[in-house]
Formats: C-alpha cells, sequence, structure tokens
C-alpha cells in the first residue's frame, strides 16, 4: 500500500513525472540501438563465439546483448569509462590536473571535456580491434576499406551518442546516466540467460542446482544492502561561540564514512582493465613474430584458468576501491574544513592529528569495504563452480551493480520529493 501511496506521490509531481518519463525514453533509445546490427558477420557464428568466451560472454552481459548482436553500441560506453580512469590517474599524478580539479566545477567541466575528446579515439582503436579480432575468428567477412571505414565509423558514433545518453540522463534526469545503461544492459540479458538455463532441465541435480543459485543470489543482494547502507559515525562536536548576548555552535553531530563508498567504480574500473588482455591476446596470436603469438597464446590460456583470472580480478577491484577512495576522500581537506567550522573528533587535537585519525579510519573502512568488493566480483566464478551452470553469468558483479544503481536512483527520487515538499510551504 505504502508503495503505491509513494508512486502516486511521484506522479502527482509534473517535473519529477517528467524526468521520469525523460529517462525512461532515453533508456528504451538506448535498448533499441543495441537491437540495430552492422553489416559483415555471421550473427549465429558470432553468438556462438560469445557464449562459449568468458571475456566476450562477460562483456556481451554488460551490453545488454549488444556484442552477440554487433551492434552500432556493441563497445558500450567502455571508451568512456577508459578515458575516464585515464584522467582520474592522470590527475593523481599530473599536478597541473590536480590544481584544475581542485578549481570546482569550471576545472571539473573542462576535465570532462577532455575525456569526452579522448573516447572518440579510444573508440576507433577499440572498435577495429574487435573487428580484427572477430576477423582472425572468420566471423567477419573480408571488408574493403570503404567498407571498414564505414563499420568504424558506425561503432564510434554508437559510442558517443551512448555517451551523450548517459550525459543527458546525468543532467536532466534521475539517477548517474553510465550507470544506469550499464544495469539496464545487465536487466536486459536476464531472460536470456533464464531461457538458456530453463533449455536445460533434464535431472533432478540441475534443479537444485538452480534453487542453490537463487538462494545465493537472496543473500547477495541482502549482503549488498547491508554494505551500501553501512555507515561508521564519527562524532563532532562543534564549539560554543559568544557574540553579545548570543550563543553560536555548541552542537553535537556525526562524520558518516561508508564502508562502500565506492560503490559500483572499482568493479567497472576492474572489469574494463580485465576485458583488456584477453582482446590484447586474441589480437595478437596471428602475428608473424613467432615470440609474440606464442605470448598470446600464453596470455590467452593464463586468462582462462578460472583461479587466475578470480586472483588477477579480485586484486584489481581492491587496488581501484583504494585508490577511487582515496580521489573522492582527502582526509588533509576533511580536517581543514572541520578546524575552520570550528568543529573537532572528541579526544583528537584539530590539524595534522585530526588528518592522521581519519586517514587511519578511512584505511581501515576501505579496506572492510574492498575485500567485500572483491568477493561480490569473484563470486560468478565460485557459484557456477558448485553449480556447474554456465548460462547463468549474472554473479556478484552484475546484483551489486544493479542494488547500487536502484538504492541511487531512489534516494535521488526522494530527495527530489523532499525538495518539492519543502518548495510547497
Amino acid at each position: 500500500m505504502r508503495f503505491w501511496n509513494t508512486l502516486k506521490q511521484i506522479f502527482s509531481m509534473p517535473d519529477l513525472r517528467g524526468k521520469i518519463i525523460f529517462v525512461v525514453a532515453l533508456l528504451v533509445i538506448a535498448r533499441v540501438l543495441a537491437q540495430i546490427p552492422l553489416p559483415g558477420v555471421d550473427p549465429q557464428e558470432l553468438r556462438n563465439f560469445v557464449s562459449q568466451n568468458q571475456v566476450f560472454g562477460l562483456w556481451n552481459m554488460f551490453s545488454g546483448g549488444a556484442m552477440e548482436n554487433f551492434s552500432v553500441i556493441m563497445m558500450g560506453v567502455g571508451p568512456y569509462i577508459t578515458a575516464s580512469i585515464i584522467f582520474q590517474l592522470l590527475t593523481m599524478i599530473v599536478p597541473s590536473l590536480d590544481e584544475l580539479n581542485k578549481e570546482g566545477e569550471s576545472g571539473r567541466e573542462k576535465i570532462n571535456y577532455w575525456t569526452r575528446l579522448l573516447s572518440v579515439p579510444l573508440a576507433v582503436v577499440q572498435g577495429y580491434a574487435m573487428i580484427n579480432l572477430l576477423q582472425q575468428q572468420k566471423l567477419v567477412f573480408d571488408l574493403t576499406t570503404f567498407q571498414l571505414v564505414t563499420i568504424l565509423t558506425a561503432m564510434t558514433a554508437g559510442t558517443i551518442l551512448l555517451m551523450w545518453i548517459g550525459e543527458l540522463i546525468s543532467e536532466k534526469g534521475i539517477g548517474n546516466g553510465v550507470s544506469l545503461l550499464i544495469a539496464l544492459g545487465i536487466v536486459a540479458g536476464i531472460p536470456t540467460q533464464i531461457r538458456n538455463t530453463a533449455s536445460s532441465f533434464m535431472d533432478i541435480n540441475t534443479i537444485f542446482s538452480l534453487i542453490f543459485f537463487a538462494i545465493i543470489a537472496i543473500l547477495v543482494v541482502a549482503a549488498i544492502i547491508m554494505a551500501n547502507e553501512g555507515t561508521r559515525q564519527i562524532p563532532v562536536n562543534y564549539a560554543r561561540r559568544v557574540r553579545g548576548l548570543k550563543s553560536y555552535g555548541g552542537v553535537d553531530t556525526h562524520l558518516p564514512i561508508k564502508v562502500n563508498s565506492a560503490g559500483v567504480v572499482p568493479i567497472i574500473f576492474a572489469m574494463s582493465m580485465m576485458i583488456f588482455p584477453g582482446v590484447a591476446a586474441k589480437f595478437f596470436q596471428n602475428a608473424r613474430s613467432e615470440w609474440l603469438a606464442n605470448g598470446a597464446l600464453f596470455v590467452e590460456r593464463l586468462f582462462q584458468n578460472n583461479w587466475f583470472y578470480g586472483a588477477v580480478y579480485f586484486l584489481l577491484v581492491l587496488l581501484f576501491t583504494f585508490f577511487y577512495t582515496g580521489v573522492i576522500f582527502k582526509p588533509d581537506q576533511m580536517a581543514e574544513n572541520l578546524q575552520k567550522q570550528g568543529g573537532f573528533i572528541p579526544g583528537i587535537r584539530p590539524g595534522r592529528e585530526t588528518s592522521e585519525y581519519l586517514a587511519r579510519v578511512i584505511s581501515r573502512i576501505t579496506l572492510t569495504g574492498a575485500v567485500f568488493l572483491g568477493v561480490i566480483a569473484i563470486l560468478p566464478f565460485v557459484v557456477q563452480g558448485i553449480t556447474h551452470i554456465s548460462s547463468l553469468v549474472l554473479g556478484g558483479t552484475g546484483i551489486l551493480i544493479m542494488v547500487s544503481v536502484i538504492i541511487e536512483t531512489i534516494r535521488q527520487i526522494e530527495a527530489q520529493m523532499v525538495m518539492r515538499s519543502y518548495d510547497n510551504y
């Protein structure tokens, strides 16, 4: 009953209703684009190849089937995410970019503009590598130079269009556009996975495996919600100031530090990095240099090993969790802001000691969140090893992204509702 009342309240607000309809319309356009195929490929052979390859199967899941359809948006927002990773790393290394990032909204706008520009050549390079790889697998027909340029242009345009749709959703709609597009791709692939799994109903072991899979999925959703909502409340006191006959301050509050401050970003970054070695290995397998071809074959076999793949994936998630948390949390700035506002942590001196204390707390909490994200990332390999169901590739990563995106979107909708409630008074 409460759900329907909330839904009715949402759609009773014209501007909020318009934003939701706007987001839904753009997401529908994205799904239509995922069904528009490019010429020059055997669709059935491509589907078979994707279903048998772990790396491309994961990529296809996050693109919502755009990969196996050889769609104009088959690369998704991958080049844009890669460009974002590059600029975030450069911001940590290049002092001029770090200063630009500290300038506020104008500086971040310049970095975002350069990120969009870098996405174009990355999309061209990634598209060319993809076509070359599929040609080596005899999945793409021989293309003339004009046909190759046309297909590359269409793929690049599709990626940039998808990137633009994501930014429109973030700017004028509800939620984070890129995260919503990725979550939509995951949701769109679930019916196909269920259909493929249902076709294997042949014995009682399969039924028990599916029941076990469902129980694990429910437990994972509960754990993700607990981790996303979990916070460490650091007590903060504000000193009382007396001016004339009036006193100010004297408030006791808390500084919340989330267990999973980085959200789904480390998973997405690590996934983008894990795709690259497999694609590069496929690309160089037919190289003229024997040592290069042998090295590519060794890398491909290495990444087909679930234990090695899972270990590297786990370590990358840990690394990116600490990296991204370090980007968004600055203990020195937090301590300085507290001191300027007259706030202090009980038992801790303002200034350097507060900064060191916050750094220790954030490091410990980040370690917990990083291990949790790493376990969620490698969970599919564990579940598939127990259930022996390879058709259901949706694991902890996909569930984490969907749950996190849903929670964040709901929060933004609630914030919009509260803001409009205040406006009515």
